[in-house]
């Protein structure tokens, strides 16, 4: 069989860190930040653990990272 093909789209969005936990950045950072509170902001900048019940889905798409 041949290898699996990793998907790019999934391959720029996620990473994996060391112990094979699958991170994810936020939503709704890049417009409309007028409203938004600095608080709310700042939190959207962190990264964030993917829930996980879509972790094995992730998984199989960026298999080789």
């Amino acid at each position: 069989m041949p290898k699996m093909k990793t998907h790019r789209g999934a391959a720029k969005r996620f990473k994996k860190t060391g112990t094979g936990k699958i991170v994810r950045m936020h939503a709704f950072t890049s417009h409309i930040l007028e409203k938004k509170s600095p608080k709310r902001k700042r939190n959207l900048r962190r990264s964030a653990v993917m829930h996980k019940s879509d972790v094995s889905r992730i998984k199989r798409l960026i298999a080789y990272l």
